[in-house]
């Protein structure tokens, strides 16, 4: 297949204008047999040609003002040198932009040397494809223009000779460590080659026009010095993610992109590792060494109030028992630190394990590798199926698209080799979903066709590298070479495996789902990540698809998809400059609830207060065989204990410009083979650490409710049941034995409402006539309809939102009611109101309703009429 290219992007001519309108009023270019040196662009010294700028400093200045307040950016009031930034989202056309901005230069001003520096093979090889797939699009854009794009090659430095001295357009690529040190790169010595002159200043010579892509990897002092040393015109920086902003003239943010959808929406499947505290868990987090100690960070389970939690712990030197550090929790019996080693990066304990930083101990890695990859094929196949059924409505008939999905793996020997536990699960889930008779309209090929690797080659052996070392550029010319194969339905491959180091530099935008596979937590950045398949996929028509409900990008992740969402806006908000924060602080700017002048002299709010404002205390009574009772009974009729499971949650992230939002689509689980015993732990001792009831009281709990027996298939789930069970009865034993007694000479002071002032967003705020405050602060929708409709009704003769230092003391901890009212009939009544979404007590938080009971009693100690509504009309 052959792809198209669209030229009437309007995103992307206004990027190439911007460039362009810089050098408005430099001389043009002159006609073909034209000469006129006075008005050329070109530069003529002993060596070569060079481009030639017109324009002085100054009028670069007009130039940049005016395309910066065309494109709505901050205006500069003086030049900062001659480097100019465009921001372009990941996945938007960054490379086709400053390549066809390239040809806009030369035809309309003639200049004709050109530098695009790179930070890595993986997008030098991106952009010589790039090159080679636009080659015709420019040339019918561009009057059959001539021209030549090449890598330089230290082996073949006297192509630099041509570079400098035709005055046909030249398009070279160049790594920058090709030329960053003065001391080893063969462009900085002098050669006979080249007449005793060195590379570089063949270079130099052709005063090119310098194009940096990805720029912020190229900020370095020693970088920026090897750029300088090319002699640049100018220079472009093209980048999503620029770290420094020279001369801004362009920005196409990531709200911006997701807004015009010029890229796919983005979805998360969570395959979620869930702790069931079962087993000891380990994981070596880090080691740092300094002169005096070693220590190193390790995430464990612990025991705490609210029940065991994973959670990281330090240590130093050796002896350190996580017996102890886990809150004593018997699964830790006998892990006693060893030796913490700096040098090679592990951790030994006395019982003889041995664990390497990032390595995880006890927890269900494996598991989650093989579900990652089994859901992966799952949206895979799904996808497929749905695109063979829906976009010849939409395109036409015989309308096809290739999907494809892309595995990061952090160990390449997991794949590469015949028996890779990658390659094994692999082929296990696809034999197993291929087979079903849902995917069988799609006519699959045979497991041995469907997937590849592109890996960095060491004497014919694939290796783990970094992703910017010389062996990886076979991969990478591979992998980039395969562009437009990959992209041909007629190809069975559809499920590429690469080194987790490849992420930046290639991408192929019919990528619909990424799989990040990695033994320990991935340190590649969400951005890096999702920008492997944002580009909007093609046909096989070679033409885009601009269907929204087609273009949607699947990232099955080991994390929960909020965590996935939030870390993926910092990065926004951090590397893009669009600052979510001001933007959720715009719309929802803050301001202060102002009390009334008169408000200590309005006689209803006075009297409505001198009913509440007293203090009280409590006290509780329940009865001890009634609460085994209860709890026995709860526990027996609780859910039967599952085996471990592996939760399995798909949802979908939406960009907007107040931020990052999620929606959850679906939920299934997994079951993993589990063939270790449990260790059951003290029973009796975890429960009164939680409870504080008496061993002899939780012993007979345990004992009636006949469930004793299934304890050992998960103990954990177990212990959450039982202790569920016993604070709920205990709890509602608690409010129901409650009583309430006013503390004489107590009660809230009058001044505090002067003193505690109420801060809060504008659009929380109602404007009310009938209370002490000009506004009431709502946290809900239902409170604002409450609000309104209570300051417009002619029996309510004033009321109040309860300040949250108003506070009433419960078993629960403490409780801050809603609303206190004043309402007149034939005669004033007092009353307090909490509003809710809907007063059936099970579809509250049991805690939650508990309190409202507690405030109920609280009330009726003082007289004063107590009850949840959930609209003003009940009141």
């Amino acid at each position: 297949m052959k792809i198209k290219f669209d030229s009437n992007q309007p995103y992307q001519n206004e990027a190439i204008d911007a460039v362009v309108n810089l050098f408005e009023g430099q001389a043009l270019k002159s006609g073909t047999f034209e000469l006129n040196l006075a008005a050329s662009t070109e530069l003529i010294s002993e060596i070569g040609l060079g481009n030639r700028l017109t324009l002085n400093r100054n009028r670069l200045l007009t130039n940049l003002q005016a395309v910066q307040k065309y494109n709505g950016l901050l205006i500069n009031k003086e030049l900062n040198g001659l480097d100019f930034s465009v921001e372009m989202e990941t996945g938007t056309g960054k490379t086709y932009v400053y390549l066809r901005t390239i040809f806009a230069l030369h035809q309309r001003y003639g200049f004709s040397k050109f530098i695009v520096v790179v930070p890595s093979v993986a997008i030098r090889e991106g952009v010589m494809t790039s090159i080679r797939l636009m080659r015709e699009h420019f040339q019918t854009l561009y009057d059959n223009v001539a021209f030549d794009a090449w890598v330089y090659d230290s082996r073949q430095v006297t192509k630099l000779r041509h570079f400098a001295q035709t005055s046909a357009l030249q398009i070279l690529v160049m790594n920058i460590d090709a030329f960053n040190k003065q001391s080893n790169n063969i462009i900085h010595r002098e050669l006979d080659l080249l007449s005793g002159h060195k590379p570089i200043e063949f270079i130099q010579a052709a005063c090119p026009i310098v194009i940096l892509d990805e720029p912020q990897s190229m900020e370095s002092d020693q970088a920026k010095r090897a750029i300088a040393s090319l002699n640049p015109l100018c220079t472009f920086r093209y980048s999503a993610t620029h770290r420094n902003l020279y001369n801004q003239v362009y920005r196409l943010d990531p709200v911006r992109a997701y807004d015009l959808k010029l890229v796919k929406r983005i979805e998360v499947n969570s395959i979620l590792d869930e702790p069931d505290f079962n087993q000891p868990f380990i994981l070596v987090q880090g080691i740092t060494a300094t002169k005096n100690q070693v220590s190193a960070k390790l995430l464990i389970d612990t025991n705490t109030n609210k029940g065991p939690q994973r959670k990281t712990v330090s240590v130093k030197g050796s002896g350190a028992d996580l017996f102890d550090l886990s809150g004593e929790r018997t699964n830790y019996n006998g892990y006693i630190i060893d030796e913490i080693s700096a040098i090679d990066g592990f951790i030994s304990f006395t019982n003889g394990l041995v664990l390497y930083v990032g390595e995880p101990y006890g927890g269900k890695t494996d598991d989650v590798l093989r579900v990652q990859i089994k859901e992966t094929i799952r949206e895979h196949l799904d996808k497929e199926l749905r695109i063979k059924n829906i976009l010849p409505g939409i395109t036409g008939p015989g309308a096809q698209l290739k999907v494809l999905s892309l595995f990061f793996i952090d160990r390449v020997v997991n794949y590469a080799s015949e028996d890779g536990k990658i390659r094994f699960w692999f082929e296990q889930a696809y034999k197993e979903l291929s087979a079903l008779p849902k995917y069988k309209e799609l006519k699959l090929p045979s497991v041995e066709n469907v997937h590849s690797g592109y890996f960095s080659m060491y004497k014919n052996v694939p290796k783990d590298t970094r992703g910017d070392s010389s062996v990886d550029d076979e991969a990478y010319e591979l992998i980039m070479k395969d562009k437009e194969r990959l992209l041909s339905p007629d190809t069975p491959l559809r499920f590429i495996f690469s080194h987790s180091a490849l992420r930046e530099g290639w991408d192929n935008p019919n990528i619909f789902q990424i799989c990040t596979l990695n033994e320990s937590k991935s340190e590649i950045k969400k951005r890096q990540e999702i920008g492997r398949g944002l580009r909007l996929p093609v046909m096989s028509n070679g033409e885009r698809c601009f269907d929204e409900s087609i273009n949607r990008l699947t990232i099955i992740a080991n994390e929960h998809y909020s965590e996935f969402a939030r870390q993926l806006q910092t990065e926004i908000e951090v590397e893009c400059g669009v600052s979510f924060t001001n933007r959720i602080t715009n719309k929802k700017e803050s301001r202060s609830a102002k009390l009334k002048s008169d408000w200590r002299l309005n006689i209803d709010f006075v009297e409505l207060w001198d009913h509440i404002k007293h203090r009280t205390r409590y006290s509780v009574d329940y009865d001890t065989s009634v609460l085994v009772e209860r709890v026995a009974h709860k526990l027996a009729n609780a859910e039967k204990l599952k085996p471990i499971r592996i939760n399995i949650q798909k949802s979908q992230l939406t960009l907007s410009e107040y931020g990052m939002d999620t929606q959850l689509l679906s939920v299934r689980e997994a079951d993993i083979n589990e063939t270790s015993q449990n260790t059951i732990p003290d029973l009796l001792s975890y429960l009164q650490s939680k409870t504080e009831l008496t061993r002899q009281t939780l012993a007979e709990i345990l004992t009636r409710s006949g469930r004793l027996e299934e304890v050992r298939q998960n103990p954990q789930q177990f212990l959450d049941q039982a202790l569920s069970a016993i604070t709920s009865e205990l709890r509602a034993l608690m409010v129901d034995g409650i009583k309430y007694e006013q503390i004489n000479g107590q009660e809230y002071e009058m001044f505090l409402f002067k003193e505690r002032e109420i801060i809060g967003a504008i659009s929380n705020m109602v404007e009310v006539d009938k209370s002490i405050y000009d506004v009431v602060e709502v946290d809900s929708e239902v409170e604002r309809k409450f609000a309104e409709t209570m300051n417009t009704r002619h029996d309510i003769r004033h009321f109040i939102k309860l300040p949250s230092w108003f506070k009433i003391n419960t078993p629960l901890g403490t409780y801050n009611p809603d609303w206190a009212i004043v309402k007149e009939d034939d005669e004033k009544v007092y009353l307090v109101r909490e509003t809710k979404g809907n007063k059936e007590e099970l579809k509250m938080r049991a805690y939650e309703w508990a309190k409202i009971q507690c405030g109920k009693a609280h009330f009726k100690a003082l007289g004063v009429s107590y009850d949840v509504v959930t609209d003003a009309s009940e009141v």
